[in-house]
Parts: C-alpha cells; structure tokens; sequence
C-alpha cells in the first residue's frame, strides 16, 4: 500500500503529495544566511521554484545559469514584486548553454573569482523529451546538455566546494533526474560515443540521460564523499509530473498530436513548479545522506535496476571523461593549459 501511496505523491499535485511516507515542506528549508548556490536553468521552472525558495530562506546568493536573458529578467522582476528588491540583487545571471563546454568551464571559474564559498549546487538546468539531435561537439545532446555539461560545471565548481567543506560546513549537490529513468534501454552500457550517439527516440533519449543523472550521484559518493570528503554530499531528484514548459510545450515538438494529452489534458494533476522543487530543496539544503535518489516530496527510492548498478557507473564515467576531454583537448591546448587540469571525479 505504501509504495501505491508513494507513486501517487510522487507524480502528481495537490492532495496526492500527502500520502507520501516521508513528507517535506517548502517551510522546512532551514534559514540560508551566509549561504551561497548555484542553480542551473534557475530561472524559470522548478529551477524557478528553487531559486526562489532559497532567496525567501535569505541565501546570501544564487548565481543563476541560464540561455535567456530576457526569462531571467522576467524571474528577478517577479522575485522583487514578492520577496522585496533586496532579495532579487542577491541573483547574478551568467549566460550559459551547458552544451557549449567551454563556456560552462569559464562561467565556473568566473564564480570561483566572484564567490569565497559554495554550498548547494543544484544541477537542474536540461533538455526535455525532444527529437534527436547532436550538439556542435558531435554528442547527443540530452547527454551533452542533462549530464556532461553538469560534470564539466561540477567539476571545476568543485575545489570551492572543497574549500567549504573543510571549514566545517555541509555542501550538497543535487542532479535533477527523473523516474523516466526507467525508459532507458536495458541494454545501455556506456561504452562509447557511438553508442550514445544512437537515435534511440524522444522518451529513452531522455531516460538514459536521466538514468546518468542518477548514476553519477552514486559515483561521486563513491569516489568523494566516501574517499575523503565525508561534508560533501550529492543526491539526485524526481519532482515529478510538473507543470513547465517542457510539460506544455517542448512536448510538442517530437510529439505534436499525442502530446497534448500531457501538455493540456493533464494539466490539472500536475504538480506546481513549487510543488516540484520540494525533493530538490530537500536534497540541497536538509539530508545528511548522500548518493540517495529522491522522489517526492522526500522519498529516497532504489531507481531502476539499472540505476543500482555501480560498474555501469563506473562506465559511465570513464566515458564521460573520455567524451569531454577529447572534445575540448584542442581548446584547453589553445590556452596553455595541461590536458589534465579538468578533473573529473
């Protein structure tokens, strides 16, 4: 009964979130003062809702990863109608398409020299359920966008976030995954480029990314957190079915019939983007474990069989460094830099 329970509040809004074992409110998020985060995609969707959140708890500051401009302006704009002015100069907006490596690298030391802490970074900026397509580094670009793009973001974030961490402070990484992991084919092993590169088709295209999202939660607590550096945690999140613009309408781009069903028709179950930043908030600013996967509002859940499985993200992870770094060899070259300086943990 519990686990009906739990796939009712886990997927849909209002009530439904009540049936939950574990329960978690937005006014459970401790007081943030002092406190600094990163948010990707933290200005328009459940990245809105955490970003916000964070703000209304008094987060020193929230740098804001995004494409657009103009949606971070509408977000400040309504973040200084709400929480005051104050709380909305506490933002800075750095431009940045985490497809494009190279910039997401300088845009993390660029707050390396802005920020002397770091201590949530949430990792929730992606690409919905789209068609296939390749990214100018020749990778598929739910991988390139929803994980490699973090790893590279993570990585270089991370000497600030170990700098936190040895001064007695807890720092918490959150990859926004998805139940849609279970659409990942159960044949995936990630063993080279040209596997990722398969058109696979919009829902297992993105399943298998989210799938990744999970998997490096548990390699990271692997290889940091349980190696050394017991304060810094990273989990992964579902917030299930949530009304944004990719439920409404990046849906309709691989599916312009068949996803109205999602995009209007179920509207009225779905979760608000508050409602879908609860296990996020939850992981980024209360839990003391890490390498859980949690759904909501705060329901650690084992994932697929694939998401269990610690040599696939082993795999995964030598891939995505094998990936990353022969894409962007010639660049860090260019700049003089040796090609180990980007570490991938």
């Amino acid at each position: 009964m519990d686990t009906v329970k739990n796939t009712l509040a886990e997927n849909f809004g209002g009530k439904a979130e009540s049936l939950a074992t574990h329960q978690f409110s937005l006014d459970d998020v401790p007081d943030l003062t002092g406190k600094v985060a990163v948010v990707t995609g933290g200005s328009e969707g459940i990245g809105y809702g955490v970003t916000y959140t964070l703000l209304k708890h008094n987060i020193a500051k929230v740098y804001i990863l995004s494409i657009s401009e103009e949606v971070v302006k509408g977000a400040k704009e309504a973040i200084s109608r709400e929480l005051g002015q104050a709380a909305a100069e506490r933002t800075q907006w750095f431009q940045c398409d985490l497809s494009d490596w190279k910039r997401t690298e300088k845009v993390a030391e660029e707050i390396k020299k802005n920020a002397d802490r770091l201590d949530i970074l949430v990792n929730n900026a992606g690409r919905g359920i789209m068609t296939y397509q390749l990214t100018d580094y020749g990778v598929d670009r739910h991988m390139a966008v929803n994980h490699m793009g973090h790893v590279v973001l993570t990585s270089h974030l991370l000497p600030l976030m170990k700098e936190t961490a040895e001064k007695g402070n807890v720092v918490r990484i959150v990859n926004q995954a998805s139940n849609a992991h279970q659409q990942a084919p159960n044949d995936t092993k990630f063993e080279s480029l040209e596997e990722l590169n398969q058109d696979l088709g919009p829902n297992p295209q993105y399943g298998r990314s989210k799938l990744a999202n999970i998997l490096y939660s548990r390699y990271f607590t692997n290889k940091v957190t349980k190696a050394g550096h017991p304060n810094i945690r990273m989990n992964s999140s579902h917030p299930g079915f949530v009304s944004t613009k990719m439920s409404k309408q990046d849906i309709l781009e691989p599916f312009p019939l068949g996803g109205y069903a999602m995009a209007t028709a179920m509207e009225p179950f779905k979760k608000t983007q508050f409602e879908g930043a609860k296990p996020t908030l939850y992981a980024a600013t209360v839990t003391n474990e890490s390498g859980q996967y949690i759904c909501p509002p705060a329901v650690p859940e084992s994932g697929s069989k694939l998401a269990q499985d610690d040599a696939l993200a082993d795999r995964l992870m030598a891939l995505t460094r094998h990936v990353i770094m022969g894409k962007t060899r010639r660049d860090l070259a260019d700049q003089g830099r040796p090609f180990d300086d980007l570490v991938l943990h």
